[in-house]
């Protein structure tokens, strides 16, 4: 049985392309409005051209990694019922393969940038949910590669993924009784065009193609 999210107002992020993209369509297909923001203009085109230039869906370019634009966003958006902080970057090396600016740049895109958003969209959420009798929610990409076991060079992905769970524990818990739901979602590998990219970035695409289907 399909949900119906009729009525809603749904913002996603790095929705241009992979789970967001689809996350846009299923959401839009549902019957919510969704707001699709990313850091690429063509890809949000091309979104809005699959989508058929649905009056529900409205795009905008975002870098969740500057706060005035999240801010200024926010400010102009309705309130929202749900909110998707889908955006990440997947850093490929062990520990001794990850310096200091290759860490803060995973946790700002991948834990900051949620930080961001949530502070940012939550005041708006909390007070329709407290007008509307509740039904907010907000979803957090996290991973497979942390909630369940560590993968091989993964080491600063699986550490921000790991800090996502956390993060969505500690929100849950604190707006449950507001009505806010806050999830992390953990999915394996899924085959997205940032998994073909780092395929194709491989020393033997093939292989490591195998590899991944095995994992």
């Amino acid at each position: 049985m399909t949900t119906s999210l009729s009525g809603k107002t749904i913002l996603i992020t790095a929705a241009a392309q992979g789970i967001g993209r689809a996350s846009v369509l299923a959401c839009l297909a549902a019957g919510a409005d969704v707001i699709a923001t990313d850091i690429q203009a063509e890809g949000l085109a091309s979104l809005a051209d699959e989508a058929g230039k649905s009056p529900r869906l409205s795009t905008a370019l975002l870098d969740v990694r500057d706060t005035a634009a999240v801010q200024a966003l926010a400010a102009q958006c309705p309130p929202l019922q749900g909110l998707f902080n889908c955006a990440g970057f997947v850093h490929h090396g062990s520990v001794l393969d990850c310096d200091e600016a290759a860490w803060d740049f995973s946790m700002d895109l991948n834990v900051k940038s949620m930080l961001r958003t949530m502070r940012a969209f939550l005041p708006g959420m909390l007070a329709e949910s407290a007008r509307s009798g509740g039904g907010a929610s907000v979803l957090n990409m996290a991973s497979m590669a942390s909630s369940v076991k560590g993968f091989p060079n993964r080491f600063a992905y699986g550490a921000t993924k790991a800090a996502v769970i956390g993060m969505s524990k500690a929100v849950a818990a604190d707006f449950v009784k507001q009505g806010l739901r806050c999830n992390a979602l953990c999915p394996g590998t899924v085959d997205t065009p940032s998994l073909r990219g780092r395929i194709a970035a491989a020393a033997d695409p093939v292989q490591a193609e195998k590899d991944f289907i095995a994992r």
